[in-house]
């Protein structure tokens, strides 16, 4: 995937480039500065780097690795932080921004990052995420590129606290809610719940439900109103909206997944048709002859639909090009969940359909899982920058989106 966070020893890590949080001057500092030299073989690395001079803060310059797994070593000065009021905020993008236009200037297809400038120089952990993820995301969407943000520790990467504080709420609060709302919702509760409907419409009709037949009804005609019981709109035979004449039970076990009137309203609404009860099963074969859309389908019709390019939305949604040709050119391709839920995020899409074009990956959510409330609050707050979602997965301990 293009943007990937990881918890490693960025000196062990394998990247086309490996970026130093380097000392102004050609001497070996503290820190990560002092473990990249270390690694790739201070002498060495040390005399080059006398070669280079000074590096003004913000700005980058380039080395070989030497013996670290990597092609270069990319050194950016980062600010030491003072209070925020003397420009370390654009030093520090100045340190991603240049140090990635260095990398793409030497063809790298991978580099990696330490969180530049967090540990003795003091910045503040959550705004320095904050703004390498900007400045990785406004780089990711024109160039092709693995860009890895490596934390040693978890203690060196930080959410705002607002941040956390409302997710954790946000699970605490909705963890038994999407529960009781998912057991509420299942195909045989609203069976139940739509045969207990139309018993009490008949009841308000005055009509002896457990012993009538359609063949007791008028087709098409008057809804009976609950607010005036017994009562129709017309003189004549009994009328009930919708019913073919026929002699059978009007009570027979409703098909799972009929339609359902507005679940909003208590009782069906008077305009409502009541649905009829299917006369004949289908076979198999005729379930088989109406299948929907695939998951591959759905997705190209919904990036059609958003006006967006295919490029746009699998960079948005962090999923590597060869990734998306694949889908692209299967129409039965299964995607990882990660890779379904990126999408949907690419394409800002509401929790419904959402929750639609995972269905057609057999992917679903689940109340008591901790990804899928994460996803849930980013969604349900509109919030669809991915970088920043990966960052809270990350932090929770759940997979990052994307392929």
């Amino acid at each position: 995937m293009p943007f990937q966070i990881i918890r490693n020893d960025i000196t062990k890590v394998k990247a086309d480039i490996i970026v130093n949080s380097a000392n102004p001057e050609p001497v070996i500092g503290d820190g990560t500065d002092s473990a990249v030299y270390a690694a790739a073989g201070s002498e060495k690395l040390l005399a080059r780097r006398r070669k280079i001079g000074s590096i003004a803060p913000g700005q980058a310059a380039e080395t070989p690795a030497y013996r670290l797994p990597a092609k270069h070593i990319i050194h950016t000065v980062g600010p030491v932080w003072v209070d925020g009021k003397h420009g370390e905020r654009d030093i520090l993008r100045s340190c991603y921004a240049n140090s990635l236009s260095l990398a793409a200037d030497l063809r790298a297809k991978s580099i990696a990052f330490p969180m530049i400038a967090t540990g003795v120089y003091g910045f503040p952990k959550d705004e320095a995420l904050n703004i390498a993820l900007s400045e990785i995301g406004k780089f990711l969407l024109t160039h092709d590129m693995q860009v890895i943000l490596v934390v040693f520790d978890r203690n060196t990467f930080e959410l705002s606290a607002r941040l956390v504080g409302e997710i954790d709420e946000f699970i605490d609060d909705h963890g038994v809610h999407l529960a009781r709302e998912a057991e509420y919702s299942s195909p045989l509760f609203m069976q139940d719940r739509r045969r207990s409907d139309a018993r009490r419409q008949l009841e308000w009709a005055d009509l002896d439900w457990k012993n009538s037949t359609l063949s007791d009804f008028e087709p098409l005609g008057g809804a009976v109103s609950p607010q005036e019981p017994g009562k129709t709109d017309a003189p004549g035979p009994r009328k009930w909206p919708g019913l073919d004449r026929k002699s059978k039970p009007l009570f027979e076990d409703l098909p799972l997944g009929s339609a359902s009137p507005d679940e909003s309203s208590e009782w069906f609404p008077a305009a409502a048709p009541c649905p009829a009860p299917s006369m004949a099963e289908p076979s198999l074969e005729d379930l088989l002859k109406h299948t929907g859309e695939t998951f591959q389908q759905r997705l190209l019709r919904l990036i059609d639909q958003s006006g967006m390019t295919d490029a746009a939305v699998y960079k948005k949604a962090n999923i590597d090009r060869r990734v998306f040709s694949r889908i692209r050119s299967k129409k039965d391709y299964k995607p990882k969940k990660v890779t379904a839920v990126a999408f949907a995020i690419a394409l800002q899409l509401d929790l419904d359909t959402m929750t639609d074009l995972l269905s057609r990956a057999e992917i679903a959510f689940s109340p008591s899982n901790r990804f899928d409330l994460i996803i849930t609050y980013f969604v349900t707050h509109r919030n669809y920058d991915i970088f920043e979602i990966n960052a809270a997965l990350f932090k929770y301990g759940q997979p990052i989106l994307g392929e």
